[in-house]
């Protein structure tokens, strides 16, 4: 039966939220649902927008586990290779390009489906960007020029000193963010953490959240074989790309998981990817394959604890059903009752 969503007397947006740490299996799961080329109640019934941090910039593909253009051609994504890794994206460029999806999906009378394992997009989406200060320009440009001179780890260390909450939620090397929030704490005196989100949930908006769950066990090791599949897809040249490209650790793409490793595992990856591109015996020496072997490690292990720490971020999110992964048949009942009242 060919359905379709329409306005609610209410006039809200119905959106199905979908969270899970990495790795979970959530491209599966809306491919397995949403498809345009599934046996499935939703075929061709919904679109997603992505919720993953990452995903967002171009040229970040298998370190990202990005979804393939044969997928995407079946089952259409909005918010992903939108800017370039040396540009910033936060969670208010999300939220607006994300209203704006939803409302673009949901006239063509399909779902918005977010789907994603970055918490606080999540979160900013659901209720809100907490209203925090403009820092001055003056401000703003001391801090600019101090991260420059003195580099991200000592200003880290500097927000550690006024804002231990922030701090603890802001990767050493994410310079954006560790400068947003010393700008909040300079022009309010106050700590960036201070500044809570609302309380109640957006209007405008008809919220289904699900939390595709896996055992603590099974998870890891499903990252731990991912992060393999990675290097086997071509993590390394696509690495050499991007440095090709002119990007160095200090840009926004090469701080994530999966590509800051290559800068901090005992070698120049400038030297190991492109001083020797054309040297098959440098590729098969012992030292190269130390420092992969060394690269791999230390990616599982930082996407160990990043799983682990999207699942503490999310946990106090109200309303959310915990599912697991591989119920397809729950799930796809959750969004039968959820949808219901929207279907023609």
């Amino acid at each position: 039966m060919n359905t379709a969503f329409i306005s609610s007397g209410s006039g809200e947006i119905p959106v199905l939220i979908i969270f899970a740490p990495t790795a979970t299996g959530k491209t599966a799961t809306v491919g397995h649902l949403f498809s345009d080329n599934v046996p499935s109640f939703f075929s061709g019934k919904a679109e997603i927008i992505n919720a993953d941090s990452m995903q967002v910039y171009k040229g970040l593909d298998i370190g990202t586990a990005k979804a393939s253009g044969e997928f995407l051609s079946h089952l259409p994504h909005h918010i992903i290779d939108v800017c370039s890794p040396k540009e910033q994206f936060g969670s208010g460029d999300f939220v607006r390009l994300a209203d704006l999806a939803c409302k673009e999906i949901f006239s063509k009378g399909k779902l918005p489906v977010i789907c994603g394992g970055t918490a606080f997009y999540i979160k900013n989406f659901i209720y809100g960007l907490p209203i925090t200060p403009t820092a001055d320009e003056e401000t703003r440009k001391l801090l600019q020029d101090k991260i420059k001179q003195v580099g991200a780890k000592t200003l880290y260390e500097e927000l550690k000193s006024v804002d231990k909450v922030s701090a603890s939620k802001i990767h050493i090397n994410d310079e954006y963010r560790i400068l947003r929030a010393l700008e909040v704490y300079y022009a309010s005196g106050k700590p960036l953490s201070s500044f809570e989100l609302p309380s109640k949930a957006r209007t405008g908006y008809k919220f289904l959240t699900i939390w595709l769950y896996r055992e603590r066990e099974e998870l890891y090791s499903r990252i731990n074989k991912r992060v393999l599949e990675m290097f086997d897809s071509g993590l390394i040249p696509e690495m050499r790309a991007l440095l090709k490209q002119g990007l160095t650790q200090e840009h926004p793409g090469l701080q994530a998981i999966g590509y800051k490793e290559f800068f901090t595992s005992g070698e120049n990856p400038y030297e190991m990817l492109l001083e020797h591109e054309e040297n098959s015996d440098f590729t098969n020496s012992d030292r190269f394959l130390v420092w992969v072997s060394e690269i791999k490690r230390q990616i599982q292990r930082n996407t160990r604890h990043y799983a682990k720490r999207q699942i503490t971020f999310f946990e106090p999110l109200a309303d959310v059903f915990k599912i697991d992964a591989d119920n397809f048949e729950l799930i796809s009942q959750k969004i039968k009752d959820f949808t219901s009242v929207y279907l023609t």
